[in-house]
């Protein structure tokens, strides 16, 4: 299953109308841990007016949102929204508010929210996660600068390389090109390469 998400927390914050909006955003896989973030970021803004959240997770397909005091419908579905938007999953999202005095209505509400979010979603390094397969590549050193070639046309991401008595490459492919470019490389090795297939991860091709 591919699927988008984020590789570390991130936060990015924001003033309107002297309200200050504080995103911040955490790769979570389960509500357990969505909900230790949540009360995390709480803890850290026992003071702040709100502190509205929205999670969206693989597992169950489960999606949470709180306008956490916010008049309803203001804060936590366009929060949700906005992460379903940029197709993010496996991730939790909490916007801070210190209310600044000035009433923002609705709309403004409703905007102010899904900037915290898509600020936080900005300054967060994306992961495009793919089924890949890791794959073992045993060869001579004359065989060596064949596979070359091979290797970019597939995106193959070598994970590891040792040079002893022969050549070992460890590295990762999308698990739907991974017989082919098995085939390919024994093909082009005239057999004289041991590739094996070994487990299927979710792995990030960036």
């Amino acid at each position: 299953m591919n699927y988008k998400t984020i590789a570390a927390r991130s936060e990015a914050g924001f003033t309107e109308k002297k309200s200050e909006f504080i995103g911040y955003i955490c790769p979570v896989e389960t509500e357990e841990e969505a909900i230790a973030f949540i009360n995390e970021i709480r803890a850290m803004h026992r003071k702040a007016t709100h502190n509205c959240y929205a999670y969206i997770l693989r597992h169950n397909n489960t999606a949470r949102h709180s306008d956490d005091g916010e008049p309803s419908g203001t804060a936590g579905v366009p929060m949700h929204e906005v992460l379903a938007k940029e197709g993010l999953t496996d991730v939790c999202c909490v916007v801070t508010r210190y209310f600044g005095g000035i009433l923002l209505g609705a709309g403004g509400l409703v905007r102010a929210y899904s900037k915290g979010v898509k600020i936080a979603i900005d300054s967060a390094k994306i992961k495009n996660m793919c089924d890949a397969c890791e794959i073992e590549i045993g060869l001579d050193y004359s065989l060596y600068g064949r596979i070359g070639a091979t290797l970019a046309e597939y995106d193959a991401r070598i994970a590891e390389e040792s040079f002893t008595d022969s050549v070992f490459i460890r590295l990762f492919l999308r698990v739907e090109q991974a017989e082919k470019f098995k085939a390919d490389l024994i093909e082009l090795c005239n057999g004289r390469i041991s590739v094996q297939i070994k487990q299927t991860i979710s792995y990030d091709f960036g």
